[in-house]
């Protein structure tokens, strides 16, 4: 279990602010996997990192960033920038918007992101990111969080002395990626950089620390946590492909064993929701284009399925594809009762 801020969550996983790919539709796939044996899945989910000025605003894009639903729970949105006071503003935004926490983003090495102040570019400048954290913490009464990196380089970590600083004004539990800014995503996230926050944090502080990066499987998560300390992990790009992954995870940290695999028939009945979701929030053209892109992530844990990602490409109409991802589930159906008979 992991508690953030007032939050009781009810595992200590969590779901990515993944730009471009975590949105309301593929959140509500997440969460429809059910638990195995009781042990849980997904503790949390974070939106796309939204632009404050932006949610102000209300501009069509950043609605839907932003966008929730009732089985959408609990659910952290994430801001970017370095204006403490429009910052605040957002965060009573978040909040009245369904916000159950609201993430500080301090680790994006996306260059539209730092060019602007916003993400890891808060790293270099510790002071002034305390002040920023402390007026968006005192602006509305949910948790709020940050996720930071290492530093910007080797020469510039932040490790000892930021995340304890962050917890001085307030900030409820710190999401650490595993490289510094520099790195972006080469390389292998670093536990001995998430074991020094972690460290760093019991010396002052009683509060979480969620270790990020190269959160694969089941035994990366384990890993993870018992070479660190951390609290809880925060999985992204392992689990665009497996949206399971959470289900499986939860099992192996409680048991110490794996899963049974899920089978592979719901695998691909959870690509077909996750397309009817899509269909049902933006128009055809969006979410033939999306699930298209998304297959490439999907398609190694559907196999055997000869010609899955080629086929896919050649559909032009919702119904097209519902029949082609029906027609395959068929096979797989038949395949199996062969096995079984």
């Amino acid at each position: 279990m992991l508690r953030i801020g007032h939050v009781q969550l009810k595992t200590n996983l969590l779901l990515a602010p993944i730009a471009g790919y975590c949105d309301l539709a593929f959140r509500l796939v997440v969460r429809s996997v059910p638990s195995c044996a009781g042990h849980g899945t997904l503790g949390l989910a974070c939106t796309d990192l939204l632009c404050p000025q932006a949610v102000l605003n209300e501009n069509q894009k950043s609605l839907w960033l932003a966008a929730t639903h009732p089985d959408d729970q609990p659910i952290c949105m994430q801001l970017y920038g370095a204006d403490g006071a429009i910052m605040a503003q957002a965060a009573r935004w978040a909040q009245a918007h369904g916000a159950t926490t609201i993430d500080i983003n301090m680790g994006c090495p996306v260059d539209k992101v730092t060019k602007k102040n916003g993400g890891s570019t808060l790293l270099c400048d510790p002071a002034n990111t305390v002040k920023l954290a402390k007026q968006v913490v005192e602006a509305v009464s949910v948790p709020v969080t940050a996720k930071i990196r290492l530093g910007w380089d080797d020469q510039q970590l932040i490790t000892d002395t930021l995340p304890p600083a962050l917890a001085d004004v307030g900030i409820a539990a710190v999401t650490v990626h595993g490289r510094t800014t520099e790195q972006k995503f080469r390389g292998s996230a670093s536990l001995d950089g998430i074991a020094r926050v972690v460290e760093a944090m019991k010396r002052r502080h009683d509060i979480p620390v969620i270790g990020n990066g190269d959160i694969k499987t089941p035994q990366d998560a384990k890993r993870m946590i018992d070479a660190t300390g951390c609290d809880g992990v925060m999985i992204g790009r392992g689990a665009l492909g497996q949206p399971w992954l959470f289900r499986d995870t939860a099992y192996y940290l409680a048991t110490g064993e794996l899963p049974p695999p899920y089978p592979r028939i719901e695998r691909a009945r959870l690509v077909v929701q996750h397309f009817e979701n899509l269909l049902s929030m933006r128009d055809e053209r969006v979410a033939l284009n999306t699930i298209k892109r998304r297959m490439s992530w999907y398609s190694p844990h559907l196999q055997p399925w000869p010609g899955l990602r080629r086929g896919v490409q050649k559909i032009g109409s919702p119904n097209e594809f519902r029949d082609f991802l029906s027609a395959g589930i068929e096979r797989m159906r038949e395949c199996c009762a062969v096995a079984s008979s």
